[in-house]
């Protein structure tokens, strides 16, 4: 997988990639992951990626072109499965949709700022809009980071386990259970017998019992779906 992200910010991005999962998905070369300045698709003295907003109010919006050479010229090179627009009033990222990205070779990720971009950018260029949470930033980088994570875990081979992500909360629209380690019994707070049990089957039906419950107690409305 190739992730391509346009950001007026890069050095706000480099350092989550360069520890962890991916970083090691980097190593591993199952992703690429290229950043973008935007203010290197720019002509003017000042490298401005912005302007007053046509009609008056508050706020800079990020101007058309130079967001156009940069995704023409990523476009000219490869195909790509999706141009994504991190905004707050985009669908809001879910597991589903983090499973299926997964699957994708390549993906542009544009990382708004100010008021946003000019809409002619979402009418022509972006295939998909995306958004982490009711509430706003002052970029769209870091949701540009949690998408990113949110994906390349699920590439296979990038965690040690791959079995780990498919008991993730909200792989099958419950939350996760109670999960416990050693010791067994910490200033008598102890671990359920039966996940000391050996008993694989009763430890199964548990940890599906308790997930029901925890997610009918925290996230009801996911049982809906």
């Amino acid at each position: 997988m190739r992730i391509d992200i346009i950001t007026v910010l890069p050095e706000l991005l480099r350092s989550p990639f360069e520890g962890s999962i991916m970083k090691r998905a980097i190593d591993k070369g199952l992703v690429e992951v290229h950043f973008h300045n935007l203010r290197d698709y720019t002509t003017g003295k000042y490298k401005s990626v912005d302007d007053y907003p046509y009609g008056g109010g508050a706020g800079m919006v990020m101007l058309i072109e130079p967001i156009d050479k940069c995704i023409t010229q990523l476009k000219n090179e490869r195909s790509y499965d999706a141009i994504i627009y991190m905004t707050p009033d985009g669908e809001t990222l879910n597991q589903p949709m983090a499973n299926a990205m997964s699957l994708y070779e390549n993906l542009i990720i544009l990382c708004g700022h100010y008021k946003g971009v000019d809409q002619r950018v979402r009418d022509h260029f972006i295939t998909k809009e995306i958004s982490i949470g009711d509430y706003v930033l002052s970029g769209g980088e870091l949701g540009a980071l949690v998408l990113s994570d949110a994906i390349i875990r699920l590439i296979p081979g990038v965690l040690s386990d791959e079995t780990s992500a498919l008991t993730d909360s909200f792989q099958d629209n419950l939350l996760s259970p109670p999960i416990y380690t050693r010791p067994a019994d910490y200033n008598g707070w102890k671990v359920p017998e039966v996940l000391l049990s050996g008993h694989a089957a009763k430890i199964d039906q548990w940890r599906e019992d308790m997930a029901y419950e925890h997610t009918k107690n925290r996230r009801p409305d996911l049982l809906d779906k």
